[in-house]
């Protein structure tokens, strides 16, 4: 039989996503899903909860419950699906000893390195894209890859998320500077390669603006030329979205030339044939 997987997944409690866990594990379960890994939102550290937009993140106080969950109905569901339990770990340039106090305080089987914050602006954001206005996008993207490129240096994480995911909104540098965004882009895969970390295809980019993946297919195919392992995620915010477009995710890496994606448990990778 084939070995399908999702890696990226969120829950109510994240406050921005419906459907408890358990949820998503019998919707896992009922779509044929092998592997199903659950990574919900780090809790914001940087900004006060109280008074930054609302349903960002799991409060820290739920923290302690969602990896009780996890472990729990890893339990109860084992010979039905493996499940993973996992965080979506967000990259706080200045908040490094805080990342990495929770990345070693429970027993993670992955933990998926993201940026979504570049200073108190979240990019990811739909209620933030007033944000760009009068930015040189440019400067953002510089910005951002930065980011991306200190966390794959970090050691915190496991792979690193919707690399590209800047697009989102379709801000996008002028055709005349591409030039620089592939070289930002290089730079990114290659700080990624010397970490040793692998890199997700996330498949939601396609419902966004963008309508695109993170990361592009230019990207992918410079991670295979270079050796990064590649895993896969929905990013699904709702029990009925798991797995959502992932049947496209899989051919795209397999027509780059990918044969293989990477899983975890306990923090160690391994590697799976790449199944259509």
């Amino acid at each position: 039989m084939a070995y399908f997987i999702d890696y990226h997944t969120h829950h109510v409690r994240c406050g921005h996503a419906v459907g408890e866990l358990e949820e998503y594990v019998l919707r896992g379960i009922d779509i044929g899903l092998s592997e199903l890994g659950l990574s919900d939102h780090m809790p914001l550290l940087h900004v006060d909860p109280e008074t930054y937009y609302p349903e960002m993140a799991m409060p820290m106080s739920e923290l302690p419950s969602y990896v009780a969950e996890c472990l729990e109905l890893r339990e109860k569901y084992k010979g039905q699906i493996d499940l993973r339990v996992g965080l979506e770990g967000d990259y706080i340039e200045g908040w490094e000893k805080d990342i990495q106090h929770i990345v070693e305080a429970y027993p993670w089987d992955y933990v998926i390195g993201s940026v979504h914050f570049l200073g108190e602006w979240d990019i990811s954001d739909h209620r933030q894209t007033h944000q760009w206005e009068g930015k040189d996008i440019l400067a953002v993207y510089r910005q951002y890859y930065d980011a991306v490129q200190k966390a794959a240096k970090t050691g915190f994480y496991d792979i690193m998320g919707h690399v590209d995911v800047i697009k989102r909104f379709g801000y996008t540098p002028s055709p005349a500077l591409e030039s620089e965004v592939i070289a930002m882009e290089q730079a990114t895969l290659h700080a990624i390669l010397q970490a040793g970390v692998a890199m997700e295809l996330n498949a939601s980019g396609l419902t966004k603006v963008c309508e695109e993946m993170f990361p592009s297919q230019r990207i992918l195919e410079e991670a295979l030329r270079l050796g990064i392992p590649l895993t896969l995620g929905s990013d699904a915010h709702a029990p009925e979205k798991l797995s959502e477009n992932l049947d496209v995710a899989r051919r795209t890496l397999y027509d780059i030339g990918f044969r293989e994606l990477a899983t975890f448990k306990e923090r160690k990778r391994r590697m799976i044939p790449l199944e259509l």
